[in-house]
């Protein structure tokens, strides 16, 4: 006779265990990307690389978060969607601040690193984006976590498009202009979470972030 509740469990935590493996990886993937980006655009003196790497940084504490709060309750889970809805939040006011400092300082951007380092840096994002995608409705800090992702995705192949118009026109000022709709990116995202994430952690219920969107 078969155990219905002892079934239930066991596949509750397998499915936790498949979170952890992929929120590991996708850890080591974006404190790579931030490294390898933040570098690549202070050289290349790029707002818009700078900025994009600061998500991958946010994204980073993020999954760590995420891993302390795996298989626990739906409002932990909960509380570390709001926190991530906060990070974004800051960071979108720190591009905001560097996009201001670029705009006064007037340095001319390297169109040929933050080629290269964006280009790189979408096929790793690209990976992490392919698997979370299946945990994404899990529950409100998957679907975060995902939404996260799919940022990076956009930032990257904007920075990629950015430099090859600087490179063709000579136009600078793409620059920061793409490191403020990042920002207003990273802002929409942080209300998004936090509006869906509130409700739960002050009233838990069985509804996702998904159910919201």
């Amino acid at each position: 006779m078969s155990c219905c509740g002892c079934e239930a469990a066991n596949a509750v935590a397998k499915r936790t265990s498949a979170q952890l493996r992929v929120l590991w990886l996708v850890l080591v993937i974006n404190v790579g990307v931030f490294i390898g980006e933040f570098g690549a655009g202070w050289w290349a003196s790029s707002t818009a690389l700078q900025s994009d790497s600061l998500d991958s940084l946010g994204d980073a504490l993020v999954y760590a978060l995420s891993l302390i709060v795996a298989g626990r309750s739906l409002r932990a889970r909960a509380g570390a969607a709001m926190v991530k809805g906060t990070i974004q939040f800051v960071f979108a006011l720190a591009v905001l601040a560097a996009v201001a400092h670029k705009l006064i300082a007037g340095t001319v951007p390297l169109t040929v690193p933050m080629a290269i380092a964006a280009g790189a840096a979408l096929l790793a994002n690209f990976t992490c984006f392919a698997l979370l995608t299946g945990f994404r409705r899990d529950d409100v800090n998957m679907q975060s976590i995902w939404l996260c992702s799919r940022n990076d995705i956009v930032g990257n192949a904007g920075v990629l498009v950015i430099a090859g118009l600087i490179a063709v026109t000579g136009w600078e000022w793409l620059d920061p202009l793409f490191g403020a709709a990042l920002a207003l990116l990273f802002l929409h995202t942080a209300f998004v979470v936090l509006r869906a994430a509130l409700p739960q952690f002050v009233r838990p219920s069985p509804t996702g972030l998904h159910e919201r969107n």
